[in-house]
């Protein structure tokens, strides 16, 4: 694990909605930290802080700590956060609290290595892309990772690599695999594409496609889809989120 992210917060206890629009025309950001059975407490962070530390992807897979003081420290890891529709606002930020003996579920981001380097990254007509970029572990707070690697540089025309190709760390699981063998899934392919498809991101999807419908060729019937659709969730759902956990 590399160094620890410190996260400097202020105890707060002005709760409640106007509480928080307050907080935020401070330039602050309304928090909770809750768990490792003790009490919930609620704080505050400023918001530019939080900003920066949130460009670092380390932030969102690493153990943090809140400091409120040099006395009042303590290791959580992010475990949700929402942002404003559309400008550069966080409107709330929850921690959980993490222990030495507590096994964490987290999500950490994928690294694809190799790729320029590989037989696939360098034969014409051919697309690599990257089915999945992040994965859901679990491990020890002294064997979190920040990310997980995955070696492209054997990749030939057509390969695919697994869920199951990552080489993990020790002490680390990816959850879905323990589920069973029957999760396991493609990481990234190396597709051929066709002259008239370009290249890039829609050029495989094109490529895709058009692989889809050769296979499913002329006996495919049209099946009805269901009429009932899922209820959207309004942006101010997500925004007056820190009510409930105030």
């Amino acid at each position: 694990m590399s160094e620890t992210t410190i996260i400097n917060v202020e105890l707060r206890q002005d709760l409640g909605k106007g509480a928080s629009r307050r907080l935020r025309r401070e330039g602050k950001v309304p928090a909770i930290i809750y768990g490792g059975h003790k009490d919930p407490v609620a704080l505050s962070l400023q918001l530019n802080e939080l900003l920066h530390a949130t460009e670092n992807e380390a932030f969102y897979a690493s153990i943090l700590e809140i400091k409120v003081d040099e006395k009042n420290t303590q290791q959580a890891v992010v475990r949700d956060m929402h942002r404003h529709p559309f400008k550069p606002i966080i409107m709330h930020i929850d921690f959980l609290r993490v222990s030495a003996e507590q096994v964490l579920k987290m999500l950490v981001p994928v690294h694809f290595v190799g790729e320029e380097d590989s037989p696939a990254g360098k034969t014409s007509g051919v697309v690599i892309q990257h089915l999945i970029t992040e994965v859901e572990i679990s491990a020890l707070p002294k064997d979190l990772p920040e990310f997980v690697s995955i070696d492209l540089s054997d990749m030939e025309p057509g390969d695919a690599v697994m869920l199951s190709d990552i080489h993990l760390p020790e002490g680390v699981e990816i959850t879905a695999l323990v589920a069973g063998e029957d999760k396991d899934v493609q990481l990234a392919n190396a597709i051929h594409i066709k002259e008239d498809q370009g290249t890039g991101a829609a050029a495989a999807a094109e490529a895709e496609a058009a692989l889809a419908e050769d296979e499913l060729g002329e006996a495919a019937e049209p099946v009805e889809e269901d009429a009932d659709e899922p209820a959207e969730i309004s942006d101010e759902v997500a925004s007056d989120k820190e009510e409930g956990g105030d």
